[in-house]
């Protein structure tokens, strides 16, 4: 099956060119998003097993899991939590779905500390599009509890996604950032684990 396109949403395409071209005094913000995002993958199917008898199976076990592959210039943040299925995807990494996205780019824009800015992302609940302040390319590959079908979201983020069906042998989410020329920081296992204890021991 050929890969589908998709343009992002306006709102989204201007995000990313603020993300790309905006010099964060701590990059960090974004593994901090990425971890936050799993964990609401995982606090959200928790939820939902309580009335879903069945959606846990035999992986009752919630976790967030970071590797990293330096050869391959890959890190990875994976969660077993609810997932998302073909449409979630495209809904929810396509677009800034809410009615204040409007209000968000216009406070971003007007914005001039670079510290105000991060936080302003963290609020509106668009940190994953931070992803792309150390990553040329990012790979989410997805399988929506209850579901057997799966699929990756991918995009370098420039205007433009594809999505496809993919394998994923159980349920959750693998976000895999290609990490940029000059961001070996986030190649470093040591380095990663200080940020993920100082900032999402708490998850």
């Amino acid at each position: 099956m050929a890969a589908e396109r998709h343009g992002f949403q306006a709102e989204v395409s201007r995000l990313l060119d603020i993300v790309a071209h905006s010099l964060y005094s701590d990059k960090s913000v974004f593994l901090r998003e990425l971890i936050s995002n799993a964990s609401d993958a995982c606090d959200k199917l928790r939820y939902l097993s309580l009335t879903q008898a069945g959606l846990l199976g035999d992986d009752p076990d919630l976790e967030v899991v970071i590797t990293i592959d330096k050869a391959k210039r890959l890190l990875a943040v994976a969660d077993n939590g609810i997932g998302m299925s073909h449409d979630e995807l495209i809904a929810n990494l396509g677009t800034i779905a809410r009615s204040g996205s409007a209000q968000f780019m216009s406070e971003l824009a007007q914005e001039t500390s670079a510290e105000r800015k991060v936080s302003l992302i963290g609020q509106f609940g668009v940190g994953f599009y931070s992803a792309f302040m150390v990553a040329d390319k990012v790979e989410v590959t997805s399988r929506r509890a209850g579901e057997e079908a799966a699929f990756k979201w991918e995009s370098e983020g420039k205007g433009e996604f594809t999505v496809t069906p993919a394998e994923k042998k159980s349920r959750g989410t693998e976000i895999a950032l290609h990490i940029k020329s000059g961001e070996d920081q986030w190649l470093d296992t040591n380095h990663v684990a200080k940020v993920v204890a100082k900032y999402s021991d708490h998850i």
